[in-house]
């Protein structure tokens, strides 16, 4: 399989996209005024302790206040570790929260999940700090090993390894990720120290800096993605920025020197996401429907409480019968939900409505190619059996907003609901309203000014309605389109 990283910079905004075999299948983006938070330390102050909810609210200089919840402070050794965990998974506290925190104590916390919404940043004081072939995990002393790294010969080398360097500096705990696989002792030894140099800097600035103050921040989106995506397979990261590359290179120099001549600088005429017709991805990115090559489609709805996927046939008719022309969308719907999952970054709960299918050996395909599917994603996803209903249910480890909620906003004329109510609709709101303006106020005209749509109506097709109108409230009626007006919106005036 083939890969590249495309690194795309502009003055106020960077965006990163993965590349397999000619299809973009994830992008990350980056803007100058609103950088991501996720994974950054701060020495906060506990705002407010919630007993009824085992959570603090905590300020760290956010624009909102930040979540901490009881379950985020109390630490266990986990049963185990796989990739895409940055620290131990915690259990319930064995105390109440007040027991732990109190109103206008200093705390050193890390975000892991960005502000979404309306809701804050979600805070742990679970610290771990990644780099390119550990996660330092400062308060544990669990040494642990990716589950992707399956050679049960190299997991003991490389524990073996990484527990004599951690005792000769301070005896933390580790995190040993996928990309550490086959990696001599003395790569992983540089890592090991890179570490205990930055989780030095944080304990000192934690004791010097007041509270609401940074003490770590991570990298830059670039280099992010050097250090996080680039994997065996991946052939080239290219970059059109000259100051990025030079970044880029410099970074890996002292980090993983073996990747420098990987890093190429894209210096042609054509914009590098045109050539790799990642702006026509981006685009059909934002859109419900994906269309399948067989002729099926997707139907995509994300809601604030979930994600929706609708799989249909469409126009393809299949060549034997429905159950298999069925079976093949499904396996074909299957290996595109995995891929729009990444590419949208779509987290939390997604439900997956597949064409229903009689033969069980066949809901086990689909279900085992999905999961095939879902292998390289770099974010944590759990699978759950066909429902009675015949429903997938999985989720996905959220930590940013999805990409349609990075580019978009809610629609200023629908409000975000999808949908407006129709020219006729309005036209007989105002009949209502006028009705209504001319029972409580008095008044010899009135003026109607609303959308030209709904005017035009009004003038046309209802002018009988308006003439019986006028006649029943003895008053002059006249109306005026105004094009600043959308089709919901109308004002009544009595003059």
């Amino acid at each position: 399989m083939s890969e590249e990283i495309l690194v795309n910079v502009t003055p106020r905004e960077t965006r990163v996209a993965v590349v397999e075999n000619g299809m973009l299948q994830e992008l990350h983006i980056e803007r100058g005024w609103r950088r991501g938070v996720v994974g950054n330390i701060y020495k906060g102050k506990v705002q407010r302790v919630m007993p009824g909810m085992q959570a603090a609210f905590v300020e760290v200089g956010l624009d909102r206040a930040a979540f901490l919840h009881a379950n985020d402070i109390v630490r266990a050794a986990p049963a185990a570790i796989t990739e895409g965990e940055d620290a131990p998974l915690p259990t319930p506290p064995a105390m109440p929260i007040m027991d732990l925190l109190r109103d206008g104590q200093d705390i050193v916390v890390q975000v892991v999940k960005d502000p979404i919404g309306s809701k804050g940043a979600r805070l742990t004081t679970q610290i771990s700090i990644p780099s390119r072939y550990l996660v330092l995990l400062p308060q544990s002393r669990v040494v642990g090993v990716s589950a992707r790294i399956e050679d049960e010969a190299e997991r003991q080398r490389l524990k073996s390894v990484v527990t004599e360097l951690s005792a000769q500096h301070g005896g933390h705990g580790y995190i040993i990720r996928t990309n550490a696989e086959g990696q001599p002792a003395e790569a992983l030894a540089e890592d090991l120290a890179y570490l205990s140099r930055v989780w030095n800097i944080v304990e000192r600035r934690s004791r010097e800096l007041p509270t609401c103050s940074i003490l770590y921040e991570d990298l830059s989106l670039p280099l992010r993605a050097v250090r996080d995506l680039i994997r065996k397979d991946v052939e080239k990261v290219k970059v059109d920025s000259r100051e990025t590359y030079e970044r880029l290179q410099a970074f890996v120099a002292r980090y993983m020197p073996v990747l420098a001549e990987r890093i190429e600088l894209y210096t042609g005429d054509r914009p590098i996401f045109d050539l790799y017709g990642v702006e026509d991805e981006i685009g059909r990115a934002l859109d419900k429907q994906v269309p399948l090559k067989s002729g099926g489609y997707l139907v995509i709805d994300q809601t604030e409480a979930m994600t929706t996927i609708d799989v249909n046939t469409g126009s393809f008719l299949g060549q034997r019968n429905l159950e298999e022309t069925v079976y093949r969308t499904n396996l074909e719907a299957a290996q595109a939900v995995a891929r729009q999952l990444r590419l949208r970054n779509l987290g939390g709960i997604i439900i997956i409505d597949f064409i229903d299918m009689d033969d069980p050996e066949h809901r086990r395909q689909v279900l085992r190619t999905l999961e095939k599917a879902l292998a390289r994603d770099h974010a944590k996803t759990t699978v759950y059996e066909f429902s009675p209903l015949g429903l997938v249910e999985m989720t996905r480890k959220r930590t940013v907003e999805s990409l349609e909620r990075q580019l978009s906003e809610p629609c200023p004329e629908c409000g975000g609901r999808g949908s407006i109510k129709t020219a006729e609709t309005v036209t007989y709101e105002i009949f209502r309203e006028i009705t209504r303006a001319v029972r409580q106020f008095d008044a010899a005209r009135l003026l109607v000014i609303a959308s030209a749509k709904v005017v035009a109506r009004i003038t046309d097709e209802e002018s009988s309605a308006v003439a019986e109108l006028e006649e029943f409230l003895g008053k002059s009626i006249r109306f005026q389109a105004d094009d600043q007006y959308l089709q919901e919106q109308f004002d009544v005036v009595l003059l």
